[in-house]
């Protein structure tokens, strides 16, 4: 099923770790989508305003120390880190799937991507079970936005 952009919808968590685990260099962007940031090409620092050389983005790409570990969790953490972005960044703000290739870091040691390809928007109810994913681990966690 594609969205109405002809963006495929990525709608379950398994999905999204089936995707992972097929491909290399895969991000995650919490945005308005791809139409509006590949017009722009580039993120902007938001405390200084200062431009910066590609989209920011967060690596979705297993790494090796997870070793055989299952990557619905480590999706789900990857996603979960980030669940409060919509929120912040107001209405229109979902998450959306890109491969590219990585030019820089930003601020926040966030990869900045270039040569972006949308692979395909994020459901929010993965996000959902990204939530659920999270809670059921033993250790309490909360997102990178700790209040």
């Amino acid at each position: 099923m594609s969205a109405p952009d002809g963006l495929r919808v990525v709608r379950t968590l398994d999905e999204l770790a089936e995707l992972v685990d097929g491909d290399q260099d895969l991000y995650v962007r919490w945005s308005r989508g791809p139409g509006t940031d590949l017009r722009d090409g580039s993120s902007t620092d938001e405390l200084t305003g200062v431009p910066m050389p590609g989209l920011s983005a967060n690596p979705l790409d297993v790494e090796e120390w997870w070793e055989d570990r299952p990557v619905r969790l480590w999706v789900a953490r990857r996603l979960y880190d980030y669940a409060h972005l919509p929120h912040e960044k107001g209405p229109g703000v979902r998450p959306w799937v890109l491969t590219g290739k990585e030019i820089a870091r930003g601020p926040d040691n966030e990869p900045l991507v270039i040569d972006v390809r949308p692979l395909g928007w994020v459901d929010l109810q993965v996000i959902d079970e990204a939530k659920a994913e999270v809670a059921r681990q033993e250790k309490p966690w909360g997102t990178l936005r700790r209040g």
